[in-house]
């Protein structure tokens, strides 16, 4: 009877599972449709681009200089450097390059914390759009010429493409690499031909005034304010539009240790943003007064996105409990399950390997991360797991691969840029 019963529960989770891959197998597909552009328009946007920057003397003159080097009037965009928390020389280091700075009054945890001093300080300027990036990214040039054609086209928030700065560093840096243009084909651009809207990932996005105003300002307190402010849009009805042209260059992690710190902390992140923001998601609640079917989309595919955690720590269960009843009646045979898992890795290592070259990589400088990228997908689960138990609740900086500043626009110069269509 207690098999019978287990049983049952192992198809039911197997089930769920399905129907939840289901969703976000059936929105990868329109990947492969045609991206749509947006219209050139004459620069008319005044950005203000944010940095928050804690002890980032070392990178910080890069995405200052990227930005003062765009191919937009400099007369339309302000940069604004946030020190918080630092034991270095940021603060100099960002006035030297040209930046302003906005000094935080209250304390700060986290970037968002930053993030919202600078909103209420600007909150009187004339900016019409603001765009936030991390102090160690590089911003290609046609970053805010492409945003600008975005909000001139009626967007309110814009994604920009995200990059690795370092992918050859090491087989770590790489598969960060492979699994962003994982991310901005099958889950950005696919979502863009669907109305839905891309993923807002730490860095590289911009939004108008206005839309900070319908959320009455920046208002996140978790860890991974990317993620909840997201929530926080879609709640609104606001979508974000996917720029793929607009390339923001991140530097990663170069060894796994590093790897592991930091997606715990996304993980974590996440997990709190799910406990915050999922009960006004499936609440009506505050919804848009006339709120038609795009914006209850936009407020599932949020919902869908924070529930993924839990989905995916669900999925244990059959994967436990199916060779326990394969044992337990005497089929469990090694053979095939190796033969399975040989299979599937090389799947995925194919798989990694066509991403790098379509993203301009190239395989033979990928060569350490296309077999490594398999087992990098593989670690997002048990590194999930332990997030669910001891959650990061402290921000921890990176140590940089390297530290000399001038190599970022060697960095930024090896990167490939990805031939994507000017889409939307």
């Amino acid at each position: 009877m207690e098999m019978e019963l287990l049983a049952a529960l192992t198809g039911a989770v197997g089930t769920l599972l399905k129907a939840f891959s289901g969703y976000f197998i059936a929105i990868a597909l329109f990947a492969f449709f045609k991206e749509r552009g947006f219209k050139r328009s004459p620069p008319k946007t005044r950005f203000a681009a944010l940095i928050a920057a804690r002890n980032e003397e070392a990178v910080i003159s890069g995405i200052v200089e990227s930005l003062k080097n765009q191919d937009y009037p400099p007369e339309l965009c302000d940069i604004y450097v946030i020190p918080n928390n630092c034991k270095d020389g940021t603060e100099t280091a960002a006035l030297a390059a040209g930046a302003k700075i906005i000094r935080c009054r209250r304390p700060v945890r986290y970037k968002g914390d930053a993030l919202n001093q600078a909103f209420e300080e600007l909150a009187n300027m004339e900016y019409d759009a603001f765009c936030v990036f991390d102090a160690d990214n590089i911003a290609s040039p046609a970053f805010l010429s492409e945003m600008n054609d975005a909000f001139a086209s009626g967007a309110l928030v814009c994604k920009g493409r995200r990059m690795a700065k370092n992918p050859y560093d090491s087989a770590t840096a790489g598969c960060y690499a492979i699994y962003f243009e994982l991310f901005n084909i099958f889950f950005n651009r696919a979502r863009s031909r669907l109305g839905l809207s891309a993923k807002i990932d730490g860095t590289g996005f911009a939004v108008t005034r206005k839309a900070v105003e319908i959320l009455g300002g920046w208002k996140t307190s978790a860890i991974t304010e990317d993620a909840e402010f997201a929530a926080q849009l879609a709640y609104a009805g606001i979508r974000v539009a996917w720029v793929p042209r607009a390339v923001t260059y991140d530097e990663q992690p170069t060894s796994p240790p590093e790897s592991v710190i930091q997606r715990m902390r996304w993980c974590s992140g996440l997990i709190d943003v799910a406990k915050l923001r999922l009960p006004a998601l499936l609440s009506r609640r505050r919804a848009a007064p006339r709120a038609g079917a795009g914006e209850r989309c936009l407020r599932f595919d949020s919902f869908m996105i924070l529930i993924s955690p839990v989905i995916q720590l669900v999925s244990l269960i059959p994967a436990i409990l199916a060779p326990v009843f394969r044992l337990l009646s005497g089929k469990l045979e090694i053979l095939p399950v190796l033969a399975a898992l040989a299979v599937l890795y090389t799947v995925v290592a194919a798989f990694a390997a066509a991403l790098s070259a379509y993203a301009g990589y190239g395989l033979r400088r990928m060569a350490r991360s296309v077999p490594a990228f398999p087992l990098f997908m593989a670690s997002w689960l048990p590194i999930l797991v332990a997030a669910f138990f001891r959650r990061t609740s402290s921000w921890r900086e990176m140590r940089r691969a390297a530290a000399l500043p001038q190599r970022a626009e060697e960095r930024r110069r090896a990167a490939p840029r990805a031939p994507v269509a000017r889409g939307a």
